[in-house]
């Protein structure tokens, strides 16, 4: 793919090419994509802007294989394997892998919200969050469902949306005790764990067991009263995840779960579990 330029070379009468830019040139977006025609004012933004048409990624974590398109997401990919925290907030001396991560942390200290919705003048803390807000306004539902093709407005809501394929996903990994199947090896090793009964996972706090780690770290959260799951909506905080996937779907309205007796659909799955007593009471 050609690179190209706007502006001309310009050459000193000893025939040197002079290196000094015009008050004219500083600033402008010289060089422009040939595929999508974003302009941009260095050649190196360019170059990375490119790999994003070409899907290359250069650079790779020497850890866990992963790649990325550039070096900087590569550093920032390293710091989940060191476990390293650098930086610090300095009032509540919480500790953050990301200087970006504690900016964004220092607003829930100052209540900062700069990003404002230029059509219902809503302010959010974070310029993603408006991004997804300013959804609501368009209708705009970018991210689409390979195989009913429903579209949804956040990559969340799509995730839960899949769930309703899940009898259709391929499951080649088969526990022959029970003939369940899953899609991946790990999923079949932590079903052995409720078989086995075997719980290797302990709180040091209160010397809970759990099955699975993922299970012991949302513990440790009612140990530490810590919510990082945050509503890139409305900026409300959940423990879990899964709560806060619950909670998406009050600003969606979707309802994913649904009854194969009388159609009827619900938000939550324990809803629809508990509606189904009402079919079985009248069987």
């Amino acid at each position: 793919m050609k690179i190209q330029q706007t502006s001309r070379k310009k050459f000193n009468k000893d025939g040197h090419l002079e290196t000094q830019k015009s008050n004219y040139n500083i600033g402008k977006k010289t060089y422009r994509c040939d595929v999508c025609e974003k302009s941009f004012s260095r050649s190196g933004h360019l170059k990375r802007h490119m790999l994003t048409h070409t899907k290359e990624k250069p650079h790779q974590c020497h850890v866990c294989e992963k790649r990325f398109i550039q070096s900087g997401h590569l550093k920032r990919h390293m710091l989940t394997h060191t476990k390293e925290k650098p930086h610090q907030c300095h009032i509540c001396k919480k500790r953050f892998a990301l200087g970006s991560h504690l900016k964004r942390h220092m607003m829930t200290h100052t209540n900062e919200k700069p990003y404002r919705c230029d059509v219902c003048e809503k302010r959010f803390g974070e310029g993603s969050h408006l991004k997804i807000h300013m959804l609501t306004h368009t209708n705009e539902k970018p991210y689409r469902c390979e195989l009913c093709e429903k579209s949804f407005v956040q990559g969340g809501n799509l995730k839960t949306h899949m769930l309703t394929h899940a009898n259709t996903r391929e499951k080649p990994h088969l526990w022959l005790v029970c003939k369940k199947g899953f899609a991946k090896g790990g999923g079949l090793k932590r079903h052995m764990l409720t078989h086995t009964k075997e719980k290797p996972h302990l709180c040091l706090i209160c010397k809970k067991r759990f099955a699975q780690a993922g299970d012991l770290k949302r513990h440790m959260l009612l140990h530490t009263n810590e919510k990082p799951h945050r509503c890139k909506v409305c900026e409300k905080n959940f423990a879990r995840g899964g709560h806060l996937k619950s909670h998406m779907l009050t600003h969606t309205g979707q309802k994913p779960y649904r009854c194969d007796v009388c159609a009827k659909s619900f938000a939550r799955r324990g809803v629809l579990k508990r509606h189904m007593l009402i079919h079985t009471v009248k069987e």
